[in-house]
């Protein structure tokens, strides 16, 4: 595959995908939730937007990985928690409703903080004088359009037209699975000369960052004393990235234009759907049917609703 094919074509498509999905299984009320039961999301949005960058600093520095390999562990590690992360919280059993609560709310925080947590990273591990910087207004009036834009159509479509937005939510997921694949197969390729070397270096590093991330996830939840639904998703929510915004963000001539940047989200997105199905039938064989609807901690009385 051509890079230029990768980067301006399939590239948008599987993000524009990916977040109008989001945005069709999203509703006005999923926003208003935090306010009524705050705590879940609170948990949440702490674990994935503070501690999980810290996370990514800390094992980018204790590592032995090439410095734009480093980088692009922190660049991942910046992103929202992405859509299949309801998918296998649903598979799990967890709070679903505060899954796609967490998506929703990081996917707009990380807006701002991205450029911030990027830039820092690219100081730290490729020099104060490199050139890839990400200027913080421009880069986040970019995001915002390439992530909030679909994200809202795909509401407006559920808000005016739900049954309409159901049928299509379920095509659009399998079409943002099947061009993240076409993007992770492309990258590959691209980078074949290095992708033995690539898997040593960086395939060990990014399975213990998904595992340090989803204990990170269930730990934090635990010592707020969230009910286990509420933990499932948000051990699944830190643990899953959206993979396709990391590759965009890194490999896109409108961002960093770096596609080595993009390796470990490559390779963190195959890993991820492993480890996530792998939980998920865990907690499935551990908790039963009827405990999926139980009421929410903080007294959430929401069902779930995939």
């Amino acid at each position: 595959m051509e890079s230029s094919a990768l980067t301006t074509l399939f590239l948008p498509l599987a993000l524009f995908a990916v977040m109008l999905g989001m945005g069709l299984g999203l509703r006005g009320e999923d926003f208003r939730r935090v306010v009524v039961y705050p705590r879940p999301v609170v948990v949440g949005l702490v674990a994935q937007l503070v501690m999980l960058p810290l996370l990514g600093f800390a094992l980018a520095s204790s590592l032995p990985l090439r410095p734009e390999l480093a980088a692009g562990l922190v660049l991942l590690t910046a992103c929202p928690g992405g859509p299949t992360s309801n998918l296998i919280t649903y598979l799990a059993r967890g709070n679903v409703a505060l899954s796609v609560s967490l998506t929703a709310f990081s996917s707009v925080v990380t807006v701002f903080t991205i450029p911030l947590v990027v830039n820092l990273a690219l100081g730290r591990f490729l020099g104060t004088a490199t050139t890839l910087r990400l200027s913080l207004v421009s880069t986040v009036a970019q995001i915002a359009v390439i992530t909030l834009l679909p994200v809202g159509l795909g509401m407006l479509v559920n808000h005016y037209r739900p049954r309409t937005a159901a049928q299509i939510e379920r095509g659009v997921k399998w079409l943002s699975l099947f061009l993240l694949g076409v993007i992770i197969a492309g990258l590959l390729i691209q980078q074949r000369a290095n992708l033995l070397e690539f898997l040593l270096q960086v395939g060990g590093a990014m399975l213990g960052l998904n595992l340090l991330a989803m204990g990170l996830g269930y730990g934090l939840a635990r010592v707020a004393g969230l009910d286990d639904p509420s933990r499932t998703a948000i051990t699944v929510e830190v643990g899953l990235q959206n993979g396709t915004l990391a590759i965009t963000l890194a490999s896109s001539p409108l961002f960093l234009n770096q596609p080595d940047l993009a390796i470990p989200a490559a390779i963190y997105s195959l890993l991820m759907f492993g480890t996530g199905l792998a939980f998920a039938a865990w907690k499935h064989q551990r908790r039963p049917v009827a405990a999926v609807s139980v009421p929410q901690s903080d007294g959430d009385p929401v069902s779930e609703r995939k």
